[in-house]
């Protein structure tokens, strides 16, 4: 496929959310962000093994498919990723086919069905994603309970201070302060628009982030570095955690 090919099919398969080089042609050279996401990558690179060789990565909300290239070109075997918008998986499938990126597979799923995959995965990247979905505690928990194999690297937008509270193991009903404080754990709910976009439903606070993450088991391992987290699998914290909570039985009413 010639140069004019290629700059043909970047036009009708527009717009291009990536920045990718097809060989020379760019999909987004006008982006509002600049050369994204390569910018941004090269801010939080460090976080991730240099060497995936071997490895498998899921790529949740893959958009037209920047990491996962990226993690091919960092020698993982397998790369699967997924995302929802039939455009955008269009476009990843047109890239894998110019840059001949054969071990790269792309299909239409979203984070609340990763459980039909069947598999885990040694790297699950899941950035840019928690804070469009009505239920952000659900897919972490979804993403940890059946696909997450080792590794996590994890972005989210986030507003608020850079400070976090050292949480308590519990508070007196009573108690109200820490709720006061700018670095309890926190997400604030876009009921409209955030930046005109109606798909942005939350916007946690850097506490908010960390505890959801442990929350789902999740161990921060290194970051943020440019709101980007890379995390290791972990015990959960509480027995009862996930989408499929078992409460305990209720103890008998004592007798009156």
């Amino acid at each position: 496929m010639n140069a004019t090919q290629i700059a043909q099919r970047v036009e009708g398969l527009g717009p291009w959310f990536h920045n990718l080089d097809l060989n020379g042609i760019r999909t987004a050279p006008g982006h509002f962000l600049g050369d994204y996401p390569a910018d941004k990558f090269a801010r939080f690179a460090h976080l991730l093994p240099g060497d995936l060789t071997g490895k498998t990565v899921l790529d949740i909300g893959c958009n037209a498919g920047f990491y996962s290239f990226e993690m091919r070109r960092r020698g993982a075997a397998r790369v699967l990723g997924i995302d929802m918008d039939a455009r955008y998986l269009a476009q990843a499938r047109f890239a894998a086919e110019v840059l001949g990126e054969k071990d790269v597979e792309f299909r239409q799923l979203g984070v609340y069905d990763v459980g039909r995959l069947g598999e885990r995965f040694d790297l699950v990247i899941f950035m840019g994603v928690l804070y469009h979905l009505r239920h952000p505690l659900l897919a972490l928990d979804l993403i940890r309970e059946h696909v997450a194999g080792d590794l996590m690297l994890f972005q989210t937008l986030t507003r608020g201070p850079d400070t976090v509270a050292a949480p308590a193991e519990d508070y007196d009903f009573s108690e109200d302060a820490h709720f006061q404080q700018p670095d309890w754990p926190r997400m604030a709910f876009i009921e409209r628009k955030w930046a005109h976009d109606w798909t942005n439903w939350w916007v946690p606070n850097r506490a908010g982030v960390e505890a959801m993450l442990r929350a789902s088991g999740f161990a921060v391992e290194t970051g943020p570095a440019d709101e980007v987290y890379l995390c290791r699998t972990a015990e959960v914290p509480f027995a009862n955690y996930g989408p499929h909570v078992v409460y305990p039985a209720r103890p008998e009413e004592p007798a009156r």
